[in-house]
């Protein structure tokens, strides 16, 4: 420090010049070092917040749609194989239907070193949907998650077509066949047809007996390649953000369909004109080979959705309070409001699709039931619980898939017993407790707990189905045990 006088003669100290340079910038060190402080206090509070917020909202029933684009992964390194050849598909059914057979159809195109043709989506079934594959799926996505495993192309090349004066052939696969039908007697046919068109793909590859290889392949497609379009994953987003508001709900999927009754017979609660209505679309239909069916008869094998009466008092046996959330995961319900009118003075929180959206955003998907099926596949999935009245295919698919994502609760209810306790209890046979009581009782482990697929010997059409219980999807090996539990007898003799 140097000691100065003024011109006025008063003392005074002045810092030598050295000195302030290295106060300055002690300063700036401090204040960026408390700027730094802060920002890894900031960004450790949001990490955490991040971390907290995916534990109470997983991925797989995000509620919202994304808001930020991110950029896309990069793409799987194909496959080097030398393609046996062509792969044509024309699925067959609804929507789930025709999801499983997708998944199938991988799986043999990738056994036999195929190339796959975009499949063809049934459009001469009852619901008469013209939606094509694009329509309702991302075929980019489809075919870039996949190509490490085969090559997918949108269409045959030209030299295969009919203009070119080549004939495709044709033939449906036998039901519920193993790797050797396909390596045995379809690779073969390859040798002279360089494309295969199977007409039917509905069950076409057996539940079990199939190397865990290709069962992982059925695996990565249901859930991961088969993504809806962007324009039904956004409404449906929509729809489970609305009820996600409202507070928890159940999807209840209720097969109480024109189709669905038409097809199986069942008429129990309908009028003597509306049992002849389902009688005669049956006859129309020449593929619905079943015609003379007695609907009691069919009812107390438990072979029979449950009327939404039924529902009703199922619903409050099983404990589900009048202010439950009832999410309608279904299309036109037989008899319209009228046959709703128990169900819905039981449980006035009764909403549908069309209740929660206006009516021009449900526009663009109206007269297309696949593509409505998809918006309430979606909601199924991210529902609270799950309740199928009728184990058909979106029954099934939504139940392998809520198994996925963590074994969600699911109802899968015993018809069979139901329609007796049902009939015990409304001829005063039962109390009401002892009927709840019964109820109940029944449906203990069948809530979608983990399980092993139950296999029968010789009889594929009976034993469970893959994609009600896909376990090769979320266990392997030993850890299948501790999952599934090692004394689970997965046979039947």
């Amino acid at each position: 420090m140097e000691v100065v006088r003024s011109e006025s003669g008063v003392r005074s100290e002045k810092i030598a010049a050295p000195v302030a340079p290295v106060i300055a910038r002690a300063k700036r060190l401090q204040v960026w070092f408390i700027r730094v402080c802060s920002s890894i206090l900031v960004w450790t509070c949001l990490v955490q917040l991040l971390t907290v917020g995916k534990l109470w909202h997983p991925s797989f029933i995000n509620i919202t749609a994304p808001s930020v684009k991110h950029p896309p992964p990069p793409l799987l390194p194909l496959r080097n194989y030398t393609s046996n050849g062509y792969l044509k598909v024309s699925c067959n059914g609804g929507l789930n239907q025709m999801r499983s057979a997708i998944c199938d159809m991988v799986a043999v195109a990738r056994l036999l070193n195929l190339t796959l043709v975009v499949p063809e989506l049934d459009k001469t079934s009852f619901w008469a949907d013209n939606s094509t594959f694009e329509d309702i799926f991302d075929v980019k996505h489809f075919i870039e998650s996949l190509r490490d495993e085969i090559r997918i192309v949108r269409r045959l090349p030209k030299r295969f077509s009919s203009k070119y004066g080549y004939k495709v052939f044709e033939m449906p696969p036998v039901s519920w066949s193993s790797e050797e039908y396909y390596l045995q007697q379809i690779l073969p046919l390859f040798s002279k047809q360089k494309v295969l068109h199977f007409n039917k793909t509905d069950a076409r590859l057996a539940n079990n007996r199939v190397s865990i290889d290709l069962q992982k392949v059925r695996c990565r497609v249901t859930f991961q390649a088969l993504k809806f379009t962007p324009e039904i994953e956004s409404l449906g987003y929509k729809l489970v953000h609305v009820l996600h508001e409202r507070g928890p709900f159940v999807a209840l999927h209720m097969r109480y369909e024109m189709d669905m009754l038409a097809f199986s017979g069942c008429t129990h609660g309908c009028t003597k004109e509306e049992a002849e209505e389902l009688k005669r679309l049956r006859y129309a239909y020449p593929w619905w080979r079943e015609k003379d069916i007695v609907s009691e008869e069919r009812r107390s094998k438990g072979l029979c959705p449950l009327t939404p009466e039924e529902t009703a008092l199922i619903l409050q046996a099983l404990g589900f309070d009048k202010d439950t959330q009832i999410y309608i995961a279904a299309g036109e319900i037989y008899g319209s409001e009228r046959r709703l009118a128990v169900l819905r003075a039981a449980y006035p929180r009764i909403v549908k699709k069309e209740m929660l959206l206006d009516s021009g955003e449900l526009q663009q998907f109206q007269n297309h039931s696949s593509q409505m099926a998809a918006l309430d596949f979606m909601v199924s999935l991210a529902s609270d619980t799950f309740i199928p009245t009728y184990d058909g295919n979106m029954a099934k698919v939504v139940e392998g898939h809520r198994r996925y994502l963590g074994f969600k609760k699911t109802i899968l209810l015993d018809r069979k017993r139901l329609v007796e306790f049902l009939d015990l209890h409304q001829n005063g046979t039962l109390t009401w407790n002892e009927f709840a009581f019964a109820v109940r009782s029944a449906h203990e482990k069948r809530m979608g707990q983990p399980t092993r697929r139950r296999v029968i010997a010789d009889k594929p059409k009976e034993e469970d189905y893959f994609y009600a219980n896909p376990q090769e999807c979320f266990c392997e090996g030993p850890s299948c045990d501790d999952l599934l539990g090692p004394g689970n007898s997965s046979s039947v003799p």
